[in-house]
């Protein structure tokens, strides 16, 4: 029987997958052992600086911090990508296009999904919001209209709770 508290799922806290990085790194670890995925160093690093980060990062700045890494060099940019495309692909980050930045995935150890974000146009912090009913509704409609989704990410821009609390700037 479900609680009245349910619906203050741990999701819905921004820091809750990146509160403790190493750990999601960990996570994505384990899930890659589990789907035969190979989680190379490069791979792991670009994991591991958006998971620190605690908001969405954009790619030029995972590029920069790559760089100042030892031992990548000039072949930094392709690599970065490759390993955002790899991450991307198998559910572990998502992209926010609206913010062109990437994101760790609450659930690593799942497949990819369709995830609604809203994304705070103050501090920046997204957050994954957990309601697979909005997903199912969106694509519900759409294949009414005879549309075949494929994919789907919905983001809500806006001010987080503690940012509309403050003044205006």
């Amino acid at each position: 029987m479900p609680h009245a508290h349910d619906h203050d799922h741990a999701c819905t806290d921004p820091k809750h997958h990146v509160s403790d990085a190493r750990a999601f790194v960990q996570a994505v670890q384990r899930a890659c052992h589990e789907r035969g995925l190979r989680l190379t160093p490069i791979r792991e690093r670009v994991l591991e600086l958006i998971a620190e980060a605690g908001k969405p990062i954009k790619a030029y700045d995972l590029l920069d911090q790559v760089r100042q890494s030892k031992g990548v060099g000039a072949d930094a940019p392709p690599t970065v990508y490759r390993a955002l495309d790899f991450l991307m692909a198998n559910g572990f980050v998502h992209k926010l296009s609206s913010v062109n930045a990437f994101v760790a995935c609450h659930h690593p150890s799942s497949a990819q999904h369709s995830v609604p974000f809203l994304i705070c146009d103050r501090c920046h912090s997204a957050v994954e919001l957990e309601d697979r009913a909005v997903v199912e509704q969106l694509e519900q409609r759409a294949k009414a209209l005879g549309f075949q989704p494929q994919a789907q990410t919905l983001e809500v821009h806006g001010l987080c709770a503690q940012c509309a609390e403050l003044p205006a700037d």
